[in-house]
């Protein structure tokens, strides 16, 4: 009997690590609930607040509509988010469909892209954002660079006139068919096992969330670029959904209410594609879950492609246009 206390001592120091570890782990998780309950609660306050607005523009202007079909703005819409629950972003879509169905004029695009997709965005992260293995202070500093990068961008994109808003949404388009290409070849980065970060590399991803927060204001999708920021800078793929939907689902609100405000959007359009695309969005979530997107992923890209080169050759018209006089 004599060598077996030994024994018994040395299971009980292993059940003591391990239950110290586990306790760690359960206050560690405790705080990440914690914080994404708040989370939760100021994307609710704030999309509360970007309906209000939003309301009281429809009914303030709900005679000065425009003209657009309401069954092609809801199909629009509903097949966006629909797609976009699913891993294709809706923006680039709806850019295309807008400029193929003339429903919605150049200039206003990026606003009624940000105000009619953003209800439908925050029932997604609603929908997904559940588990979130993430550093919270991380989390919370790039969620706000994003929304702070909207609200700068938002009040720039609003006054811009149509030919700069032509050359800048069909350059984006042009990147983000370059990102979607990149992502099909497998030439994305990888990722690390991090969780958070820290120094220069949490300074890093604020300046970077900030700044695709302001481009997002112009067309550019943040879903493809934010998960190649959070790889790039060494964070666990599995951080990137709730980086990269949180900051999509706190961007649009703030950036929605300054375009809104500036009445740089299209009513009717933003109406029908919120109400149909948010149909779409729990389709999509709770009923069909997945689908096999890679055709459709080539087909976006080309459709991309050809609205990014009719934008920029809308932007360029003029200047050719005065080359040609005498």
């Amino acid at each position: 009997m004599g060598g077996v206390k030994p024994i018994i001592i040395d299971i009980s120091r292993q059940e003591m690590i391990l239950f110290g570890h586990y306790s760690h782990l359960q206050n560690w998780k405790g705080e990440v609930l914690e914080v994404l309950s708040v989370v939760v609660g100021l994307l609710v306050a704030l999309t509360g607040w970007f309906s209000v607005v939003l309301g009281r523009d429809l009914l303030k202007h709900r005679n000065t509509f425009s003209s657009a079909n309401p069954f092609i703005l809801s199909a629009i819409g509903f097949i966006a988010n629909f797609f976009d629950t699913l891993g294709i972003g809706s923006f680039a879509q709806l850019t295309a469909f807008f400029r193929f169905f003339k429903l919605v004029p150049d200039r206003i695009i990026p606003g009624t892209l940000n105000v009619s997709c953003c209800i439908p965005v925050v029932l997604e992260a609603l929908i997904f954002m559940t588990i979130i293995e993430v550093e919270p202070f991380t989390l919370v500093a790039m969620l706000v660079a994003a929304m702070v990068g909207a609200v700068v961008g938002a009040g720039i994109v609003a006054r811009l006139p149509e030919k700069k808003v032509q050359l800048y949404m069909g350059s984006a388009l042009l990147i983000v068919a370059v990102i979607i290409v990149a992502s099909l070849f497998g030439l994305m980065p990888v990722g690390g096992e991090a969780i958070g970060l820290s120094g220069g590399k949490l300074v890093a991803g604020v300046v970077g969330n900030f700044v695709l927060g302001a481009l997002m204001t112009i067309g550019i999708g943040l879903f493809a670029p934010c998960m190649a920021l959070v790889y790039l800078l060494g964070l666990s793929p599995r951080v990137a959904f709730p980086i990269m939907m949180g900051s999509c689902a706190f961007l649009q609100p703030a950036a929605g209410i300054k375009f809104i405000q500036s009445g740089a959007y299209d009513r009717k359009a933003s109406l029908w594609i919120t109400l149909a695309g948010s149909v779409g969005v729990l389709i999509a979530a709770y009923i069909v879950k997945s689908l096999p997107l890679l055709v459709l992923k080539w087909v976006v890209v080309f459709v991309i492609l050809y609205t990014s080169i009719t934008m920029l050759r809308a932007a360029f018209k003029p200047a050719q246009a005065a080359q040609q006089q005498p």
